[in-house]
């Protein structure tokens, strides 16, 4: 059975490339461009995994969004997808016991990774 991966980002263009490459990887993909449409669709899905951008309609839209489906899936990894160093030149490390309070994420990565980094970073987190 194929692993489904939400992916949550507020640039259709970005969004609809990672549902192509993860298409091409076998997974089956479900789409939100959005916090709130995302917060939607967590209320009766359930993915294998999601990958959130980090800006979208607030600063801090992807860590809410991480934060709610780790109450609600503990099991789910998450991986933030974000431009925000490119951008902002913030960084945030998710290693440190005291992030690790308040980023609810398994995995931070700058948007424009290479796919098949990428795709070993998800059957990583997945253990396929």
């Amino acid at each position: 059975m194929k692993k489904t991966v939400l992916i949550v980002d507020d640039d259709m263009d970005y969004l609809f490339q990672m549902k192509t490459k993860l298409e091409q990887f076998g997974f089956e993909t479900i789409t939100a461009d959005g916090q709130k449409e995302a917060e939607t669709i967590i209320e009766t899905t359930k993915p294998d995994l999601a990958i959130l951008d980090l800006m979208m309609e607030n600063d801090d839209s992807g860590f809410i969004l991480a934060y709610k489906i780790r109450r609600k899936y503990p099991e789910v990894p998450i991986i933030i997808a974000t431009a925000v160093t490119a951008e902002t030149g913030m960084t945030f490390d998710i290693t440190s016991d005291e992030n690790k309070q308040w980023i609810k994420a398994d995995l931070f990565l700058d948007k424009g990774i290479r796919a098949d980094q990428l795709q070993k970073e998800i059957n990583k987190l997945l253990k396929i």
